[in-house]
């Protein structure tokens, strides 16, 4: 298995694509989440003081800033619809979904110092706290597959327009979005057709209808729409959308159905973030499960 990783290149500000994941979990403490009915946690207190704020952004690895300002300043309406052009069609190559999770495997990188697991063992990780904890069948697969994404990175893809915080495109930008000043270098912040609070959207529209920033989360989602339950679904469309799922931004684009799923988003974000340690998964052990799991779900074959 490749011990190396083509992260680390000439437009990867990031030493690994963990970096951006562990400024998350310092961002996002775990356990913290947007407002929703049975949950009285609020995105922003008036009441709190200025000074109990720690600075996140001014914490942050340079390296990280770096990514932000790239992500930020390149994800723009017309750079979206680009790739959807370029990876939608999905006829780059046909893969089961072991062999998409071994082509990850060779994004492993020595360089993480959180961790010496493999991408596959990651999902492995996720997926098998998801079955300890008594979830659904395909709650389990949403957890093994949900980075299987990433693979843009090994087609030469940089890490900006795989990994990151995912924002509407179209519209104006929240400024719960981190790094907000960086969207100065956007072309689309001089268009005023996209600086409004709707910009060419419509007020409950649906998020079917908004197209997101560039990513894993998009490209994982079109892979997978024909096979997996709405709920699987916006977990693998969504979970990098924290200005929405985290902060409780841009409900004014979604409609109910966005609202109540996102509660599956919710609950799986802790997952995602909180389950990496330095117990390997005995994947021998495990394979019979995911086996009969994939086969119950998907096809011998994904087109990618």
């Amino acid at each position: 298995m490749p011990a190396t990783s083509n992260t680390t290149t000439t437009n990867a500000p990031l030493a690994n694509l963990e970096e951006w994941e562990d400024f998350l979990k310092t961002r996002y403490p775990e356990g913290q989440s947007a407002p929703t009915k049975t949950n009285e946690f609020k995105a922003t207190d008036p009441d709190k003081k200025k000074e109990q704020f720690r600075n996140y952004e001014a914490d942050a690895r340079p390296t990280v800033r770096e990514f932000y300002r790239l992500n930020h300043e390149h994800q723009s309406f017309d750079f979206v619809q680009s790739k959807r052009k370029e990876f939608l069609s999905l006829n780059r190559r046909k893969m089961s979904a072991w062999e998409a999770m071994e082509y990850l495997n060779t994004l492993v990188d020595d360089s993480d110092p959180d961790t010496d697991l493999s991408q596959l063992e990651h999902l492995l990780q996720t997926a098998e706290q998801i079955r300890r904890d008594g979830h659904p069948r395909w709650f389990i697969l949403t957890g093994l597959v949900h980075d299987l994404g990433k693979i843009l990175c090994l087609w030469d893809e940089p890490q900006w327009a795989v990994v990151g915080d995912t924002f509407p495109v179209g519209c104006a930008y929240s400024d719960k979005i981190v790094f907000h000043q960086y969207f100065a270098g956007n072309p689309d912040s001089s268009n005023a057709r996209y600086q409004s609070r709707l910009g060419i959207y419509e007020e409950g529209t649906g998020l079917d209808n908004v197209f997101l920033s560039w990513g894993h989360d998009e490209y994982i989602y079109q892979v997978m729409k024909d096979y997996l339950p709405d709920e699987a679904l916006y977990i693998l469309r969504y979970h990098s959308f924290y200005p929405a799922h985290k902060e409780g931004d841009y409900t004014y684009l979604m409609n109910e159905k966005d609202k109540a799923l996102f509660e599956w988003v919710r609950a799986f974000n802790p997952y995602d973030l909180y389950t990496k340690s330095h117990a390997k998964p005995n994947l021998k052990e495990l394979r019979p499960f995911y086996d009969d799991l994939i086969a119950e779900y998907l096809p011998a074959q994904l087109n990618w």
